[in-house]
């Protein structure tokens, strides 16, 4: 396991070796950062690599460019392409390791973002799908509520609760997801329900590709078209970042707040103005 902390002079954090907190821990490093607290919060960005997670972490590292400010944590298998003076990032290719490292952070994460998911093609058949976005999101669910976060905002999907589709394997996964989140009863749950996520990925995915085009189609005729069936990344990364923003302040409706279409491009276009 590699982690790595990404300060400018590296002056605000320490390294303590894992096998020193718990004798049965695999060899590695716990990042212990002790970043100026008076800006927004610590936070912590699962799926920081994919397309919407992404847009979550420039959105929260913008916000803490202009000062010392808040640890923002990432856990990926790979390295994220963003850097930061208070971003601290763990690359450990084991995602069965994730939830205990997630456990470990200090200070600990009091908003936790997860984007995570994969596909059927990329992971490898539908089981090994399901270990990915619902197996390891309820893991990690369960290990920020245990760690003393008391935000968690999961990127979910559109239609996953109505007839048919609440029957297909892709909404049983983002609706066992939910469920958890639920139940391990945190000050504050956002659910987000994107339609057709938009944005140039990493990783090419064809079918996904044409989909896409099919619905900026839409965009040309009406901009309302497209919005009631897709939304842009950056559009759903900054609804997500504002309602945390929002339920910080004590304006949430709820404190299981799900927001879908409509409030995704209300909340992230006006925050982009």
């Amino acid at each position: 396991m590699f982690i790595s902390c990404l300060h400018e002079n590296f002056s605000c954090c320490s390294s303590v070796y894992t096998s020193s907190l718990n004798p049965h821990a695999s060899l590695g490093y716990l990042v212990t950062c002790s970043c100026n607290m008076a800006s927004p919060y610590p936070a912590a960005v699962i799926g920081s690599t994919g397309l919407v997670g992404s847009n979550i972490l420039s959105q929260l590292l913008a916000a803490r460019s202009n000062s010392a400010s808040n640890p923002v944590y990432t856990i990926t298998r790979r390295t994220p392409s963003a850097s930061s003076s208070c971003l601290s990032a763990t690359v450990e290719t084991d995602t069965s390791k994730w939830a205990d490292i997630l456990s470990r952070l200090n200070p600990a994460p009091s908003v936790v973002f997860s984007g995570l998911g994969t596909t059927r093609a990329a992971g490898g058949g539908i089981q090994n799908q399901w270990k990915i976005d619902h197996d390891l999101n309820v893991e990690l669910v369960k290990a920020s509520r245990a760690a003393g976060a008391d935000t968690f905002v999961f990127i979910s999907s559109a239609g996953t609760r109505n007839f048919p589709f609440s029957r297909l394997p892709y909404s049983q996964m983002k609706n066992g997801v939910e469920d958890a989140i639920k139940d391990q009863g945190f000050k504050q749950a956002i659910i987000v329900r994107p339609g057709m996520i938009l944005g140039q990925r990493e990783e090419a995915r064809m079918a996904e590709g044409l989909v896409q085009s099919m619905v900026r189609g839409l965009g040309n005729l009406s901009t309302a078209a497209q919005d009631a069936w897709g939304q842009e990344a950056e559009v759903i990364a900054r609804a997500a970042v504002k309602a945390v923003e929002l339920a910080r302040q004590g304006k949430a409706p709820s404190n299981f707040w799900v927001i879908e279409g409509p409030e995704i491009i209300q909340l992230g276009r006006e925050t982009k103005e």
